[in-house]
Protein backbone atom coordinates (compact mmCIF):
# COMPACT_ATOMS: atom_id res chain seq x y z
CA UNK A 1 0.00 0.00 0.00
CA UNK A 2 1.10 3.38 -0.40
CA UNK A 3 -0.32 6.85 0.73
CA UNK A 4 -1.03 9.62 -1.57
CA UNK A 5 -1.41 13.37 -0.81
CA UNK A 6 -4.06 14.79 -3.51
CA UNK A 7 -4.23 18.20 -4.89
CA UNK A 8 -5.39 20.24 -7.13
CA UNK A 9 -3.47 22.53 -9.59
CA UNK A 10 -6.49 24.42 -11.58
CA UNK A 11 -8.98 21.85 -12.31
CA UNK A 12 -5.42 18.73 -12.94
CA UNK A 13 -5.52 16.29 -9.78
CA UNK A 14 -2.07 15.06 -8.90
CA UNK A 15 -0.71 13.24 -6.48
CA UNK A 16 2.39 12.95 -4.45
CA UNK A 17 3.58 10.19 -1.93
CA UNK A 18 2.76 11.19 1.76
CA UNK A 19 6.35 9.48 2.43
CA UNK A 20 8.25 12.83 0.68
CA UNK A 21 5.70 15.43 2.62
CA UNK A 22 6.79 17.26 5.64
CA UNK A 23 3.88 19.69 6.32
CA UNK A 24 1.77 21.72 4.81
CA UNK A 25 2.06 25.81 4.77
CA UNK A 26 -0.37 28.46 4.24
CA UNK A 27 0.00 30.47 1.71
CA UNK A 28 2.61 32.97 2.24
CA UNK A 29 4.02 35.08 -0.86
CA UNK A 30 7.36 34.25 -1.67
CA UNK A 31 10.54 36.51 -2.21
CA UNK A 32 11.44 36.74 -5.99
CA UNK A 33 14.79 35.77 -6.93
CA UNK A 34 16.78 37.63 -10.17
CA UNK A 35 17.50 35.17 -13.16
CA UNK A 36 15.82 32.15 -11.58
CA UNK A 37 13.82 29.79 -13.86
CA UNK A 38 9.97 30.62 -13.93
CA UNK A 39 9.35 27.70 -12.62
CA UNK A 40 10.82 29.44 -9.03
CA UNK A 41 8.55 31.32 -7.30
CA UNK A 42 11.41 32.60 -4.80
CA UNK A 43 12.15 31.69 -1.53
CA UNK A 44 9.96 31.95 1.98
CA UNK A 45 12.09 32.00 5.20
CA UNK A 46 10.88 28.42 7.05
CA UNK A 47 11.86 28.83 10.48
CA UNK A 48 15.17 30.31 9.76
CA UNK A 49 15.84 28.42 7.01
CA UNK A 50 15.53 29.49 3.46
CA UNK A 51 13.20 27.29 1.52
CA UNK A 52 13.08 27.74 -2.50
CA UNK A 53 9.66 27.52 -3.27
CA UNK A 54 8.21 26.58 -6.95
CA UNK A 55 5.30 27.11 -9.12
CA UNK A 56 4.37 23.56 -9.77
CA UNK A 57 1.80 24.10 -12.61
CA UNK A 58 4.77 25.93 -14.10
CA UNK A 59 7.05 23.29 -13.87
CA UNK A 60 4.51 20.85 -15.12
CA UNK A 61 4.09 22.86 -18.39
CA UNK A 62 0.74 23.94 -17.21
CA UNK A 63 -0.61 27.74 -16.54
CA UNK A 64 0.65 29.29 -13.52
CA UNK A 65 -1.03 29.68 -10.18
CA UNK A 66 -3.13 32.34 -10.05
CA UNK A 67 -1.66 33.09 -6.18
CA UNK A 68 -3.60 33.81 -3.68
CA UNK A 69 -4.66 33.58 0.64
CA UNK A 70 -6.57 30.05 -0.78
CA UNK A 71 -2.75 28.65 -1.92
CA UNK A 72 -1.01 25.87 0.12
CA UNK A 73 2.86 25.19 0.18
CA UNK A 74 3.38 21.36 0.23
CA UNK A 75 6.53 21.19 1.94
CA UNK A 76 8.22 18.32 0.41
CA UNK A 77 11.52 16.44 1.24
CA UNK A 78 13.82 15.98 -2.43
CA UNK A 79 16.56 14.19 -2.12
CA UNK A 80 18.11 15.88 1.28
CA UNK A 81 16.65 19.10 0.19
CA UNK A 82 13.49 20.70 1.19
CA UNK A 83 11.38 22.83 -1.53
CA UNK A 84 8.08 24.36 -1.31
CA UNK A 85 5.27 23.42 -3.99
CA UNK A 86 2.46 25.95 -5.14
CA UNK A 87 -0.96 24.04 -4.87
CA UNK A 88 -4.40 25.83 -5.81
CA UNK A 89 -5.96 23.15 -2.68
CA UNK A 90 -5.04 19.94 -0.82
CA UNK A 91 -7.95 17.96 -0.96
CA UNK A 92 -7.61 14.25 0.09
CA UNK A 93 -4.82 11.31 1.52
CA UNK A 94 -5.17 7.88 -0.59
CA UNK A 95 -4.17 4.98 0.65
CA UNK A 96 -4.00 2.46 -2.73
CA UNK A 97 -2.14 -0.52 -2.98
CA UNK A 98 1.09 -0.03 -5.43
CA UNK A 99 -0.36 -2.56 -7.92
CA UNK A 100 -2.95 0.08 -9.14
CA UNK A 101 -0.03 2.61 -10.21
CA UNK A 102 0.53 2.34 -13.65
CA UNK A 103 3.65 3.47 -15.70
CA UNK A 104 3.06 6.81 -17.65
CA UNK A 105 3.65 5.83 -21.60
CA UNK A 106 7.17 6.17 -22.42
CA UNK A 107 7.44 9.44 -25.05
CA UNK A 108 9.92 11.49 -25.76
CA UNK A 109 8.87 15.31 -24.94
CA UNK A 110 9.05 17.77 -22.52
CA UNK A 111 10.76 17.64 -19.52
CA UNK A 112 7.57 17.92 -17.45
CA UNK A 113 6.79 14.57 -18.47
CA UNK A 114 9.34 13.09 -16.51
CA UNK A 115 7.89 14.27 -13.70
CA UNK A 116 5.07 11.86 -13.63
CA UNK A 117 5.86 8.63 -11.99
CA UNK A 118 2.81 6.91 -12.37
CA UNK A 119 -1.10 7.11 -13.36
CA UNK A 120 -3.73 6.04 -11.75
CA UNK A 121 -7.75 5.86 -11.75
CA UNK A 122 -8.84 6.74 -8.28
CA UNK A 123 -12.31 7.44 -7.06
CA UNK A 124 -13.45 7.25 -11.28
CA UNK A 125 -11.04 10.04 -12.17
CA UNK A 126 -7.06 9.92 -13.71
CA UNK A 127 -4.76 10.94 -11.14
CA UNK A 128 -1.13 11.57 -12.17
CA UNK A 129 1.68 10.65 -9.21
CA UNK A 130 4.55 13.25 -9.44
CA UNK A 131 7.98 11.84 -8.88
CA UNK A 132 8.92 14.56 -6.74
CA UNK A 133 13.09 14.12 -7.15
CA UNK A 134 12.66 14.59 -10.75
CA UNK A 135 11.09 17.94 -10.24
CA UNK A 136 14.51 19.87 -8.78
CA UNK A 137 17.03 20.63 -11.72
CA UNK A 138 20.49 20.43 -10.66
CA UNK A 139 21.82 23.61 -9.56
CA UNK A 140 19.19 24.78 -7.77
CA UNK A 141 19.43 24.46 -3.82
CA UNK A 142 17.96 26.38 -0.84
CA UNK A 143 20.28 27.05 2.23
CA UNK A 144 21.19 24.41 4.99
Amino acid sequence: MIELLAFRLGEDRFCVDVAVVRELRSWSRPTPLPHAPAFLAGVINLRGTILPVLDLAVRLGLSPVAADNRNVIVVAEITGQSVGLIVDAVSDIHCVPRSILEPPPRVQGPAQLTCIAALSLIDGQMIRVIDVAALMPTGVTGAA
